[in-house]
């Protein structure tokens, strides 16, 4: 069963790993995280935090500037609206700071098991070099049309599928054909309903 490479141990750390994940290896996040925790092991602790703390923690991550504020005031809402309770409706996911689409899908997917799918870098772009998505430009429209071609009881898998093939098989400057189990569906192999 495919899963996330990010590390964590309840929907807290999920969604501060995940926040933390955008533009930035899942590698370089899972060293940066155990610290993370051990500072702030809950929303109310991050809540209470001062900036340049947070900032100190994750400045090997990308964007840690944004990430900081994102962070504490991601703990604020999450404490003061939502009851500490990572909330399982994407919408509502998306009301906190540093919670896109493509986040609150994770979550949603992840914690919850529900039919979303978060279209990240290796999404957008495998689903197109493959062939599942040739004309989508955003990240919501091939979401949209990989929801199409996904069976619902697969959605929730076929994100981390479709990251782990990028990652490791479909990789963007040496994409290892030889060995790809999905090679019959590729858009190279001149397939035109590439559904499931």
């Amino acid at each position: 069963m495919p899963q996330t490479e990010l590390q964590y141990k309840n929907p807290y750390q999920l969604l501060v790993a995940v926040i933390l994940s955008a533009q930035c290896t899942d590698k370089r996040v899972n060293l940066t995280t155990p610290a993370f925790f051990k500072q702030f092991p809950t929303a109310k602790s991050l809540a209470k935090a001062d900036f340049e703390t947070v900032f100190l923690l994750i400045k090997s991550i990308s964007y840690p500037n944004n990430k900081a504020k994102n962070l504490i005031g991601m703990a604020n809402v999450l404490v003061n609206e939502f009851k500490n309770v990572v909330p399982d409706d994407v919408d509502l996911l998306q009301k906190m700071p540093g919670v896109g689409r493509k986040t609150a899908n994770v979550i949603a997917s992840v914690i919850y098991h529900k039919p979303t799918l978060a279209v990240d870098t290796h999404v957008f772009r495998v689903s197109a070099r493959i062939g599942f998505t040739p004309n989508s430009k955003t990240p919501l429209e091939t979401e949209k049309e990989l929801m199409k071609l996904v069976p619902l009881e697969k959605v929730a898998d076929f994100h981390h599928w479709i990251i782990l093939h990028g990652r490791y098989v479909c990789t963007a400057r040496a994409p290892k054909c030889n060995e790809c189990g999905i090679h019959k569906y590729c858009q190279r192999n001149n397939v035109t309903d590439p559904r499931f």
